[in-house]
């Protein structure tokens, strides 16, 4: 028998659902939250950037982060998830997966899990998080 989850994720909340028929209800599993993903770029970035000197002359300038702050937290947030998806085939509880997310995080998402083998991974690029399961039901595929 197939173990389906499936996975409704927001830059900052991930509830996992499975099913009992392949076209029934959801059935809610649990959740994932990382509430840093909400907070402002204020409060996740404490100083303002370092000074360092040019490699020429004697100007000087701010040295700028590569990640901005708040996308740092969704990346955090996608290996929260994709950890949780692998442990959980990891231990025989899952061995396929359907994501749905919005387009930024689905893509963090299938980076992170795609070192993950023997796994049917499905995606649903919608951003449902606010639904409940009745309502996120409606946009699946009739038979899962």
């Amino acid at each position: 028998m197939s173990r389906l989850w499936v996975v409704v994720a927001d830059q900052s909340k991930a509830r996992i659902f499975t099913v009992a028929d392949p076209r029934g209800a959801l059935l809610g599993l649990g959740e994932l939250e990382h509430p840093e993903a909400r907070d402002r770029e204020q409060t996740l970035t404490s100083d303002r950037p370092g000074r360092s000197f040019d490699s020429k002359g004697q100007g000087r300038h701010a040295m700028g982060s590569t990640v901005e702050p708040g996308k740092q937290e969704t990346i955090r947030f996608a290996k929260q998830v994709a950890d949780h998806v692998q442990a959980a085939h990891n231990e025989g509880r899952c061995d396929r997966l359907l994501l749905v997310a919005g387009p930024p995080l689905l893509g963090l998402l299938r980076e992170k899990l795609k070192t993950l083998s023997g796994m049917k991974i499905s995606e649903v690029e919608k951003n449902l998080g606010q639904y409940d399961a009745r309502e996120i039901r409606k946009h699946l595929p009739d038979s899962l």
